[in-house]
C-alpha cells in the first residue's frame, strides 16, 4: 500500500512538470513577442540617447542574477517590425525588487520618450500576475528599442524578468484570464474557509481550524502575487507589495505544516519528526520576518535563506509521509492524494529560485494552481477524516451505550437491576403503584431441575412481565427471584392476569410455575417514599404466601412517615 501512495505522490508530481508546457500555452502572464535583455551597470555619464546607441556596452550573456545588486542600465533587442506603429505597444515585464525604473522608448525616427515609474507609480502600471503593462506612448511610428534603467535593483533572479512587447488585445486577454483565475481561486478558498469554520464551530476538530487558517494566508498570498492588491490600493508602494507577498507565503506554508500535524495521528509528529517540524517552523517564521522587515538589506541572501526555509520545508514533508508510513497512518493516502501537486509545484518554484530551472510565469504564479487542485481534494480528504473521526465517535459512543446499560441491567433477565430501578422510580411525580413479584417455592425448582433450568424459569417470568406491563412501565429484577413493576395506578399490569399468564407459560420439563404478589398505591418522590411504598408492598406480598401463594394482595392502608 505504501508503495503505490508514493507512486502517486511522485505521479502527481511529474504531471504538474509535465503540464507546465501545456500552461505556457495560455494566452496569459509573459504573452507578446520576447525581446531579449542585456545588462550593463549604471553610468551617470551615458544618457538615454548613448546607450541606445551602444548595444556593444550591454552583456547579453552573463546571467543577470551574476550582476548582484544595484543601479543598472538594461537594453531590449531589436523590437518586432512595425510594434507600436499602428496602436499603442505594451511593454511587459515581471514585478522584481526595485525601487524605481525610467523607460526609455526608442522609435523609428529617432526621437526618445520616457516613461518614469517610482514605486507607487510601478504598482499603477501593475497587471495581473504582478506584470508590468507599461503602455508606451502611441506616436504612429513603430518602436525598435526599449531601454530601462533602474534604481536599487536588489536582482534575486533578473534586473528585467521575461520582457516582452505585447498589443493591447493580447495585454487585455492576459488580464481577463488571469483575473478570473485569481478570483475563482478567491471564491474557491472562501467557500472553502466558511465551510471548514463552520465544521469547526460544530465538531472542534483541530485540522479544520489550521485549514481555515492555512485559506485565509493563501487568500491574502492571491490578492499580493497576482497583483489585484495593487489593483484595490493604487498608492502602495511595489516593494510592500512584495513584503506582503512573502509574508503571507511564508505564513501559508507555516499553516500547512500545523495542518499536516493536526491531520495525522499524534505518533506520526511524535519524537524527533516533532523536533523537525518545530524547526522548520522556526526557520520560516524568522526568514519570513526577516525578509519582510530587513529587505532591500542583504536582500539577496535574506532570499536565499527564504528559500532554503522552504526547502527544507519539502525535505521534512517527504519525512512525515515517511513516518506515517511506518506507523501504518490510515489518512496517508490522503494526504499524499491533496497535497501532490502542491508539493510538486513548491518543489519547481524552489528549484527555479536557486536557478536550476529558467524562470517560468506559471511555475512563479503555481501555487494558486496547485492550491487551487488541493482545496478541491482536500475537500474530499477532510469529508474522509471528518468520516472516520464521526465513525470513531460512534463507536465509542455505543460501547458507552452498552457498558451503561450493563451496568444498569440484570445480566440474567435483561431487566433493570435494582440500582437502576430505584434511580428511575424514585422522583417520578403523582401516586405511582409498586408490584412486588415473587416465584413460588424457587429454593425447591432449582433443587429439582438445577440451576440451568432455574435461570431460564427467571427469563421467561421475565418476559411474561415486560408482556404484561404496559408501555413505560419500569420492570426489574430486584435480586433473586424477586422482580419488581411501577406505573400508573389502574393502568399497571393486572395482578389477576399476570398470575393467569405465569400459570400458562411454558416452563423447562412443563413445570407449573406460579407467584405471589402484593401491590400498593402512593407517592414515589422522595427515597423515604420508597421505603414506606416497598414496605406495604412487602406486607402485601407475605399476605398473600400465608394465604396459600398463587395469588395477590393489595395493602390495605399506607404507612406514612411519623
Amino acid at each position: 500500500m505504501g508503495r503505490w501512495i508514493g507512486f502517486l505522490c511522485w505521479l502527481l508530481v511529474a504531471a504538474t512538470c509535465l503540464a507546465q508546457p501545456a500552461v505556457a500555452r495560455i494566452p496569459a502572464g509573459a504573452v507578446g513577442q520576447p525581446i531579449g535583455a542585456c545588462v550593463a551597470r549604471a553610468d551617470v555619464r551615458l544618457d538615454a540617447r548613448t546607450l541606445l546607441s551602444r548595444p556593444g556596452h550591454f552583456d547579453c550573456l552573463t546571467p543577470q542574477r551574476d550582476f548582484g545588486s544595484g543601479d543598472f542600465d538594461v537594453l531590449s533587442g531589436k523590437l518586432p517590425r512595425g510594434a507600436g506603429q499602428a496602436a499603442p505597444a505594451h511593454l511587459r515585464f515581471a514585478s522584481a525588487w526595485q525601487e524605481r525604473v525610467t523607460v526609455f522608448a526608442h522609435y523609428a525616427d529617432g526621437v526618445i520618450a520616457r516613461v518614469d515609474l517610482d514605486g507607487r507609480g510601478m504598482s499603477r502600471t501593475l497587471a495581473s500576475g504582478a506584470i508590468f503593462d507599461v503602455a508606451l506612448p502611441f506616436r504612429k511610428v513603430a518602436v525598435d528599442r526599449v531601454l530601462w534603467r533602474t534604481k536599487a535593483s536588489v536582482n534575486t533572479r533578473a534586473v528585467v524578468l521575461a520582457p516582452t512587447i505585447a498589443t493591447a488585445r493580447e495585454s487585455a486577454t492576459s488580464n481577463l484570464i488571469l483575473a478570473a483565475t485569481y478570483c475563482g481561486f478567491l471564491g474557491i478558498g472562501l467557500a472553502l474557509l466558511i465551510l471548514n469554520l463552520a465544521l469547526w464551530f460544530a465538531l472542534k476538530h483541530g485540522f479544520q481550524l489550521t485549514y481555515c487558517a492555512m485559506m485565509a494566508a493563501l487568500m491574502l498570498y492571491a490578492l499580493s502575487s497576482s497583483g489585484l492588491l495593487a489593483w484595490l490600493w493604487p498608492d502602495i508602494v511595489n516593494t510592500d507589495r512584495m513584503r506582503i507577498n512573502g509574508l503571507t507565503l511564508g505564513a501559508a506554508a507555516i499553516a500547512a505544516l500545523l495542518f499536516a500535524r493536526s491531520f495525522f495521528e499524534p505518533e506520526v509528529f511524535g519524537g524527533r519528526t516533532g523536533l523537525m517540524a518545530r524547526g522548520i517552523i522556526g526557520a520560516l517564521v524568522t526568514t519570513c520576518v526577516a525578509y519582510t522587515v530587513l529587505a532591500p538589506w542583504q536582500a539577496r541572501l535574506l532570499d536565499r535563506l527564504y528559500t532554503c526555509a522552504f526547502a527544507a520545508l519539502l525535505v521534512g514533508v517527504f519525512v512525515v509521509l515517511a513516518k506515517a508510513y511506518q506507523k501504518r497512518s490510515r489518512f496517508l493516502w490522503l494526504f499524499a492524494f491533496a497535497w501532490g501537486a502542491p508539493i510538486g509545484f513548491t518543489a519547481l518554484r524552489v528549484a527555479a529560485a536557486f536557478g536550476l530551472l529558467r524562470w517560468s510565469f506559471w511555475i512563479d504564479n503555481s501555487t494558486m494552481l496547485a492550491m487551487t487542485c488541493e482545496g478541491l481534494l482536500s475537500s474530499l480528504a477532510i469529508a474522509y477524516r471528518i468520516h472516520l473521526l464521526s465513525r470513531e465517535r460512534d463507536e465509542a459512543r455505543e460501547k458507552e451505550i452498552a457498558a451503561r446499560m450493563l451496568a444498569d441491567t440484570d445480566p440474567l433477565t435483561g431487566l433493570l437491576n435494582r440500582r437502576a430501578f430505584l434511580r428511575e422510580a424514585v422522583g417520578l411525580p403523582g401516586d405511582r403503584r409498586l408490584v412486588l413479584i415473587d416465584i413460588d417455592h424457587f429454593k425447591r425448582i432449582n433443587d429439582t431441575i438445577g440451576h440451568d433450568a432455574g435461570d431460564e424459569v427467571l427469563r421467561i417470568v421475565a418476559r411474561v412481565l415486560r408482556e404484561t406491563s404496559e408501555p413505560g412501565a419500569l420492570v426489574a429484577r430486584l435480586g433473586g427471584e424477586e422482580f419488581a413493576i411501577v406505573g400508573l395506578p389502574g393502568r399497571t399490569c393486572d395482578p389477576e392476569r399476570l398470575l393467569d399468564a405465569l400459570r400458562v407459560a411454558r416452563m423447562p420439563f412443563d413445570l407449573t410455575v406460579t407467584a405471589s404478589i402484593g401491590h400498593c398505591t402512593g407517592p414515589l418522590l422522595r427515597e423515604a417514599d420508597w421505603k414506606l411504598l416497598y414496605r406495604d408492598a412487602d406486607r402485601a406480598l407475605y399476605a398473600a404466601k400465608e394465604a396459600g401463594r398463587d395469588r395477590a394482595r393489595a395493602a390495605t392502608t399506607l404507612s406514612f412517615a411519623a
